[in-house]
């Protein structure tokens, strides 16, 4: 019989890979904690939460019985008409530690959808009010995902070329700082009466290179959206539930937005799930005798009672006062590594936002596809780690268990990095 890798090959298209000239698949047979296990039983330190998803550790005992005693009790109900205990606990639960002005939680299944959800609902509050605002405003080097709607709304990039022609029309700005606040607000007030939302990852634009902006201006361009009614959307799909120090990116600013989009560690990356709040209001201008007005969408698997179980042990674990002192720990190893480093002749830059740190190698550009991006990829697995670079980019992301031996064994490592590199 073939081996594992042989099948994979055999059957599998993988996600993000030119599978001509990819390197062959590792096979991982178990995960414990910030380890994943090889067929041969080496482990890797899992140092970027496997895409950015598991918050507590793979295979978290607790998730696990949760989800255990679910598949035992109901696996899936239909959420058009039905609903379910794990639904309105979830429900409740994200209701508790949101900003105060959402209100409200609609269910889809990953990051890309609850996006699509968010641009619907603001889309449709326009409509529904009687007035046509159409154009959506976001920032350049954004990624909100890979369906249509949330490439649409993501920078142009050879991720979106071969469908650009297809995409709906989007104003993109830069990132907001002293020198261009006021050119920003300026924008969106000329296009305000055609402008039907603001779509932004607060604080940290993930696949667009781990880029960091600081919270003072993206509170005030928020202030500004407010002022001239152009509606707001926060995807917190890999900011939400800790990565940036507090609960939430937006726990930073003053001003909170109208629409939320989560994914990832919402059920601490074990299952798929997607959820995107909304306030009152936005609810509001969807309740009509006039079922021409109703949010039409849905999915097939919305609000599984399973995902939702997963994401409530989730909720449980996350608000465990534990981990909360683990996040302030990574927090503080991550600055203390970057006070040690920051001024190193091979990085161009050095950022740092809670547990998340990102390393710019001071190249002859920045691409998604500069090559020393699988020269680092392969040094860092041969010492038995799992960092993968957004090209000329390292960046640390580990589960908040992650000890402080690893985490100091990863630092070493990216040392030994840049002097060979």
């Amino acid at each position: 019989m073939k081996d594992l890798v042989s099948r994979d090959l055999d059957a599998i298209w993988h996600p993000y890979t030119q599978m001509k000239t990819a390197t062959l698949p590792i096979p991982i047979v178990k995960g414990e904690g910030v380890y994943l296990y090889k067929e041969n039983g080496e482990k890797l330190i899992d140092a970027i939460s496997s895409w950015w998803v598991n918050i507590h550790g793979h295979s978290h005992p607790y998730i696990a019985q949760k989800a255990f005693e679910q598949l035992q009790t109901l696996e899936h109900v239909i959420f058009a008409g039905f609903t379910h205990p794990q639904a309105v606990k979830l429900a409740e639960n994200l209701l508790s530690i949101l900003p105060k002005n959402q209100q409200k939680i609609f269910f889809s299944d990953n990051g890309s959808t609850a996006v699509e959800v968010a641009l619907k609902m603001c889309l449709q509050y326009w409509y529904n009010k009687g007035e046509q605002r159409q154009k959506i405003l976001a920032f350049k080097n954004a990624y909100h995902g890979d369906t249509f709607g949330a490439m649409a709304v993501s920078g142009r990039s050879a991720w979106t070329a071969p469908f650009d022609n297809l995409l709906f029309d989007v104003e993109f700005i830069d990132l907001p700082s002293e020198e261009n606040l006021e050119n920003l607000k300026s924008k969106i007030s000329n296009l305000k009466s055609d402008m039907a939302c603001f779509i932004f990852e607060p604080l940290i634009q993930g696949s667009g290179g781990m880029l960091m902006y600081e919270a003072q201006y993206l509170d005030e361009l928020m202030a500004h959206c407010q002022q001239e009614k152009v509606l707001t959307i926060a995807d917190e799909v890999m900011t939400g539930f800790g990565r940036t120090g507090k609960l939430f990116a937006t726990d930073h600013t003053q001003h909170k937005a109208d629409i939320m989009c989560f994914s990832k560690g919402l059920t601490g990356g074990t299952m798929a799930l997607g959820i995107t709040s909304c306030t009152q209001e936005i609810y509001d201008a969807f309740l009509s005798d006039d079922k021409m007005k109703t949010l039409f969408h849905g999915h097939s698997f919305t609000a599984n009672p399973v995902a939702c179980a997963v994401a409530n042990a989730s909720f449980d674990i996350l608000m465990q006062p534990e981990t909360i002192q683990n996040i302030q720990r990574i927090e503080k190893k991550h600055q203390a590594f970057k006070a040690e480093i920051q001024d190193h002749p091979k990085l161009k830059d050095v950022r740092q936002t809670g547990t998340i740190i990102a390393l710019e190698w001071n190249t002859d550009g920045t691409s998604y596809f500069h090559s020393i991006r699988d020269t680092l990829y392969q040094f860092f697995l041969d010492q038995d780690l799992i960092l993968r670079p957004l090209g000329n980019i390292i960046y640390i992301m580990p589960p908040y268990c992650i000890s402080n031996e690893d985490l100091d064994y990863i630092y070493t490592q990216i040392k030994k990095a840049l002097s060979q590199f």
